[in-house]
């Protein structure tokens, strides 16, 4: 029995690893299953809805995918989310040649349809939540968090000439305290009715400016800002990195993103009730998210913990973007 694409692609050499992981690929459900997974970390559940198969065949198949090595798997919280796993060039090449194969059927466009779907779901909870809360956010924030760590963290990048950006802004705090100490704030959010809370809160600044956007796609031009914050609002992503590599692009070389958000946790309850998609976030997981968005060094430290506060201990994490390259990130 030959086999002739390896031959064609130089895999020869690792042929006996890859032989006992090629049957995996033989089954078309499995590199369905795959192709859903290639970009996008999902749950057996989310699987599930998917490829429109039952729980005991999609966990199944899954087994084998990850006794082969296709699949890489984290825990987060009760949990557990899968994502494609290329540990070599030889995998890559070989995924290659059986995503072709696939790509073109019509369960492929179907799939994509759905997954994109289940995606927006995850963020329908947060929506809800931001839409119904904007007037209490600042009570909830403070019950949680206390009202210490905001200007804790901000010391880190105060100065008087930057453009910076807050994005995902929410009611306008991180704006508002930085406004004063800084040339000019853009302020940006999804939702509505937390910018008109904004722009309440701000209305005696005149050098902070407002926008309507997602994280995923900033209504800001390339090499805008000097700085940029994201406080307490990438627990909210599905895609941590896809929101990271936005703010690196609008980031000038040289220019500094600062992340505060919840170090891992065991709140299950905060997805129902404020659209938690992430609960926390480790240190070297978020330095690796910040490497993987285009950001050439990054720091993570953990904030002091205010005695009053109810929630999680919070970290700050600092990004720069390289100033020896000036291109898109």
């Amino acid at each position: 029995m030959s086999y002739p694409y390896i031959r064609i692609y130089g895999l020869m050499p690792a042929a006996p690893l890859l032989l006992d992981s090629l049957s995996a690929l033989a089954d078309a459900t499995r590199c369905r299953m795959l192709a859903v997974v290639e970009d996008h970390e999902l749950t057996v559940s989310e699987l599930c809805t998917v490829v429109q198969l039952p729980q005991s065949t999609v966990s199944r198949q899954l087994k084998v995918l990850a006794d082969a090595g296709w699949l890489a798997s984290r825990r987060d919280g009760t949990s557990r989310y899968y994502t494609l796993a290329l540990k070599d060039d030889s995998r890559e090449q070989l995924w290659r040649i059986a995503r072709e194969q696939v790509a073109d059927r019509p369960s492929a466009a179907q799939d994509a349809r759905r997954r994109d779907r289940v995606l927006k779901l995850r963020t329908a909870t947060s929506q809800r939540f931001f839409a119904t809360t904007a007037g209490q956010w600042d009570g909830v924030r403070d019950d949680l968090f206390g009202r210490d760590f905001l200007s804790t963290a901000l010391l880190s990048l105060l100065d008087d000439t930057w453009v910076v950006g807050d994005l995902g802004c929410g009611t306008g705090v991180a704006a508002a305290t930085l406004a004063p100490h800084v040339g000019k704030v853009i302020g940006v959010d999804a939702s509505e009715e937390m910018l008109a809370s904004a722009r309440v809160r701000a209305a005696a600044l005149r050098n902070v400016e407002w926008r309507l956007g997602t994280l995923e796609a900033l209504p800001i031009k390339d090499a805008t800002l000097d700085a940029a914050v994201l406080m307490l609002v990438l627990h909210h992503v599905p895609s941590p990195v896809a929101a990271l590599t936005e703010a690196c692009r609008v980031l000038k070389p040289g220019g500094r993103l600062l992340i505060v958000d919840m170090t891992i946790h065991h709140h299950e309850e905060y997805r129902q009730q404020m659209g938690h998609v992430w609960l926390g976030f480790g240190d070297d997981q978020m330095r690796k998210f910040l490497t993987q968005a285009g950001f050439g060094t990054s720091t993570v430290r953990h904030l002091p913990e205010d005695p009053g506060a109810k929630g999680p201990g919070l970290f700050v994490a600092v990004g720069k973007k390289s100033s020896q390259r000036d291109v898109e990130c």
